[in-house]
């Protein structure tokens, strides 16, 4: 079976449309979709590198405040400064709501938010796609490049891409209005559907300098350690469990410094992160990947330092339950999906999903990324092997 399996991720991450580039593409014309803290400092890094860079939003609200702001602020980490808006006598990010114009012409573009929003991007770009186009997932999570793959197709998408899954973004944000505060993160992984096109991801290093390369999207996503950090973190506290945060005296203040998201995790925490990172590896293994990170580099790539550089900030209650249902759909709900298929039991990954649910007050893991629901309908490996070669190659 794990033979069976990872001559599987080779084949469904293969096209034979086109040849790889031939050399490292310089890449200079950036569409990015979406309006969210994300969405802005990748637009920032795009010109910070020289490239022309196109900011789409469906959502007149976030693009009013981008122009009232009159430009994104980084601070800290990263080419800090401030970058324009709408400028013509300078390099500036292009704002539009007009999805075609966007990324007509464009060479990258990237889908970001979460992922309902990925989702309806990767419906709605399947007409104005050409060849050669790279499409990337700045926070992927698991079979977020084989899910975009399959809604391209059936909104018949006929141009031969490269999608790109990363699991994670090169810096930690804390947004306050315009100003975006940025700490390094962590190496994160990436990879290419079709595989084999590394020099799409050298080539998109300069904005993106934090990208760890596997050999597909398969290894990517089995990766994808985020919902097993993110979920004791943000779920699981109060008297009964500690955390890591430096203990406070009756009366006191904890210190901003100390207030980090690594301060969430204590030995209880670490404990649940343990096994819900075994439970991941028991599935992979079945499907033939055996080289996943350790529990402490997961706990660093995801939580970030403990104080300091590379610290990651504590979210806000709307950002947790937005974390948290992300985590369900992307992470969780598809680990789910593969361990069904692989015959392995996921106890703490389910009871992960059936807290968090009760936290948002919605079943929110019946919209989970699942192996039916992106056209692999199948029962056994082999049947599975066929649908997702499938979808990766558009029925060609």
């Amino acid at each position: 079976m794990s033979n069976a399996f990872a001559d599987f991720a080779d084949a469904a991450s293969r096209r034979s449309v086109s040849e790889p580039p031939a050399t490292v593409p310089e890449y200079r014309r950036i569409a990015v979709l979406g309006g969210g803290s994300d969405a802005r400092l990748i637009a920032a890094l795009c010109i910070a590198e020289g490239c022309e860079a196109t900011l789409f939003s469906a959502y007149g609200a976030e693009l009013e405040a981008m122009r009232a702001a009159s430009g994104i602020a980084l601070r800290g980490d990263g080419p800090v400064g401030s970058y324009q808006i709408d400028r013509d006598e300078a390099p500036s990010v292009r704002l539009t709501a007009e999805l075609d114009g966007a990324v007509q012409g464009a060479e990258v573009i990237f889908l970001t938010g979460p992922v309902h929003k990925q989702r309806t991007y990767a419906m709605v770009l399947a007409d104005h796609l050409s060849d050669g186009q790279v499409l990337v997932l700045p926070q992927g999570r698991s079979l977020g490049a084989l899910e975009t793959a399959w809604f391209l197709r059936i909104g018949g998408a006929s141009a031969d891409v490269t999608i790109v899954e990363c699991q994670g973004l090169p810096y930690w944000i804390a947004a306050q209005g315009a100003v975006l505060n940025l700490s390094a993160a962590a190496p994160v992984a990436a990879a290419t559907l079709p595989s084999g096109r590394m020099p799409v991801l050298e080539g998109l290093a300069k904005l993106l300098p934090n990208l760890a390369p596997c050999q597909n999207v398969l290894s990517s996503g089995f990766a994808d350690g985020s919902a097993l950090v993110e979920f004791p973190a943000l779920l699981i506290s109060g008297p009964a469990l500690g955390s890591g945060a430096v203990p406070v005296p009756s009366g006191g203040t904890p210190l901003p410094e100390n207030q980090t998201f690594a301060a969430l995790i204590g030995p209880e925490q670490r404990g649940l992160i343990d096994q819900l990172a075994q439970e991941r590896r028991d599935v992979a293994q079945r499907f033939g990947e055996r080289v996943l990170p350790s529990d402490e580099e997961w706990v660093l790539t995801h939580a970030g330092a403990l104080k300091g550089a590379g610290a990651r900030p504590v979210p806000d209650a709307t950002i947790s339950k937005a974390v948290l249902r992300d985590g369900i759909i992307g992470s969780l709900v598809p680990l789910c999906s593969a361990a069904r298929l692989a015959g392995v039991e996921v106890p703490v990954t389910r009871a992960m999903i059936t807290l968090a649910s009760a936290v948002l007050g919605a079943d929110v893991a019946a919209a989970g990324r699942k192996l039916d629901t992106i056209g692999i309908e199948a029962v056994d490996i082999e049947t599975a092997r066929i649908a997702m070669d499938r979808i990766a190659t558009g029925g060609r």
